[in-house]
């Protein structure tokens, strides 16, 4: 899991500022680097804190890792501008992940 929590491959996330942007900057900076939309964010972010992780920070360390799984698995295509799940795609990855991690 150590490399899941890198963002740049050098630096930890949780010694990133990232972590503590505002809502929205977080979010924008998500899009940019991973290419989820806002829906697909919040869903991932409602998710995780329903399974427990009410720290803002801890859910974030969770959803960035999250994020990084999943663009491990290829689903982002390069003609599209957003990650395509799938009907009910994106919970069995998360429950997949939740498994794993």
């Amino acid at each position: 899991m150590e490399s899941l929590l890198k963002i740049n491959r050098q630096k930890p996330i949780f010694h990133s500022k990232i972590l503590n942007l505002p809502d929205l900057h977080f979010f924008n900076w998500c899009n940019r680097r991973y290419g989820i939309n806002k829906g697909v964010y919040n869903t991932i972010d409602e998710w995780f804190f329903q399974e427990g992780n009410v720290n803002i920070l801890t859910r974030r360390i969770l959803l960035l890792s999250f994020l990084e799984y999943i663009s491990d698995k290829g689903l982002k295509h390069e003609n599209h501008k957003y990650i395509k799940f799938g009907n009910g795609g994106l919970v069995k990855r998360l429950k997949e992940f939740n498994s794993i991690y």
